[in-house]
């Protein structure tokens, strides 16, 4: 079972959804930031996937090649359109050697060798991408196991080399028996071979590997991490609620604009669902966590909610009620109102980071095919979630399996996620809601490399 976010190739992270593309790349691969960015070859090289479409159009006209314009370093040049560039491998005639049957061909143009900038002038050339050291995240989720392997670009961003991700459904069964199963625990361990795979494939600098809700709560989720590190060959540590909290939001630093004034953080996973809420007012740190004025973490995701309410059959009573018993949870949490004076304000909005929110946006968007280009970063008003919770709940099982943002793998799962993002815009009334299709490991990576001090030594 493949999550939406098994594909690899993400460009630099950091950058919001609006991020202009970079002119004069043609066809380059896009990864899951709106960023176009080269393919990752295995040798650690970007390859070359540009093509140059000038020329085809270009029609020769009175038997004279079209001349065209090129720039080069500030100064004009003319090159004709029967120059081309030589293949890999092609040889070069000798000096004294006429091409055969072929006019003569104008003289490559070679630009004078420029002088070395002086102490503090000219942009550094940056370091090869199989010099950069490379960081990893892996997060172990009551629902999801997922992979990043990235390294550091510009300041505060990354390039993502790696991914993996797969639904595994580790908390299958715990709200009933408070242990992870067998079958669970098995598919977990097949995944997270994988990904100890393709950590043991590269030379990584630093990495941390996370278990959250499921196993914190099964009284064998120590047993089963023993077990993983045996099998898969990798140690996870379990976080608390409160580094969980703090990772989803170091994650979605950059979907944050710079006049927001407030925010209400919230991921939506398999067995717990986080809630940060920030306060901007003040002067900004670059790290939003720092901002973050009160957190909580339900002890109820997708998972938990759907196995005790049903998942596949889910009449509108049946919803009501799991939106409730979220929203007794959240009347329990007392700094839900640390952003009560901000509620009013056109600066406030929801960010959601979770599978939940990004398949509502794939609905909203009516894709044919989940992508996350065009649903991370995106903006979704009130009533556009108004509508997508609508629909969903007046769709039976088969309707929610056949949507190729939802499938078999969510159909059962979507509603209750639904249910839970109800109470928590109930508590947070708000006209914007901001889609991520990130979060903790993100937020890892970002806190690694800044711990490490990449971009303060000016590496990348």
């Amino acid at each position: 079972m493949e999550d939406h976010d098994a594909g690899a190739g993400a460009p630099e992270v950091g950058v919001s959804r609006g991020s202009p593309t970079p002119s004069g790349q043609a066809n380059p691969s896009t990864g899951r930031y709106g960023r176009q960015v080269q393919p990752w070859s295995g040798n650690g090289q970007a390859g070359d996937t540009s093509h140059d479409h000038k020329g085809q159009n270009g029609s020769h006209q009175n038997g004279k090649p079209k001349k065209r314009r090129k720039r080069r370093r500030g100064r004009k040049v003319f090159a004709r359109d029967e120059t081309r560039p030589l293949a890999a491998g092609a040889s070069v005639p000798a000096a004294n050697e006429a091409p055969a049957a072929r006019p003569p061909q104008p003289a490559a143009y070679a630009p004078p060798p420029s002088a070395p900038p002086r102490p503090g002038q000219g942009a550094r050339t940056p370091p090869p991408l199989q010099e950069l050291p490379v960081f990893a995240a892996l997060d172990l989720g009551t629902n999801n196991c997922r992979l990043l392997v990235a390294v550091p670009t510009r300041h505060g961003q990354f390039r993502v080399i790696d991914a993996f991700s797969r639904i595994v459904r580790l908390g299958e069964g715990l709200t009933a028996n408070g242990r992870l199963g067998d079958a669970a625990m098995d598919r977990a361990v097949e995944a997270l071979k994988i990904c100890g795979d393709k950590l043991r494939n590269r030379k990584v600098r630093k990495a941390r590997l996370i278990a959250t809700e499921a196993c914190r709560t099964a009284a064998n989720g120590v047993e089963f991490l023993e077990r993983v590190e045996r099998e898969a060959g990798l140690k996870l540590e379990i976080i608390d609620r409160q580094t969980e909290a703090r990772l989803a939001v170091s994650g979605c630093g950059s979907l944050v604009e710079r006049d927001t004034q407030g925010v209400v953080l919230f991921d939506i996973g398999g067995g717990s669902s986080e809630i940060a809420l920030i306060d901007l007012t003040g002067q900004r740190s670059p790290r939003l966590a720092n901002h973050i004025v009160s957190w909580t973490s339900l002890p109820v995701g997708v998972v938990s909610l759907a196995e005790r309410f049903g998942g596949r059959t889910v009449t509108r009573e049946i919803f009501g009620a799991m939106v409730e018993d979220v929203a007794m949870r959240l009347r329990a949490f007392d700094g839900r109102d640390r952003l009560s004076h901000l509620l009013a304000s056109p600066k406030f909005h929801l960010l959601g980071t979770s599978g939940t929110v990004t398949t509502l946006a794939g609905v909203h968007l009516d894709l044919e095919r989940y992508d996350r280009r065009r649903v991370d970063g995106l903006w979704m008003d009130r009533d556009s979630v108004d509508r997508m919770v609508e629909k969903l709940v007046g769709w039976d099982f088969q309707q929610r399996v056949a949507n190729p943002c939802i499938g078999a793998d969510r159909a059962d799962l979507v509603l209750a996620g639904c249910a839970i993002l109800e109470a928590i815009r109930a508590v947070w009334p708000s006209e914007r809601l901001r889609v991520a299709d990130r979060g903790l490991r993100e937020g890892i990576l970002s806190e690694l490399m800044a711990d490490d001090g990449v971009w303060r030594r000016g590496r990348a």
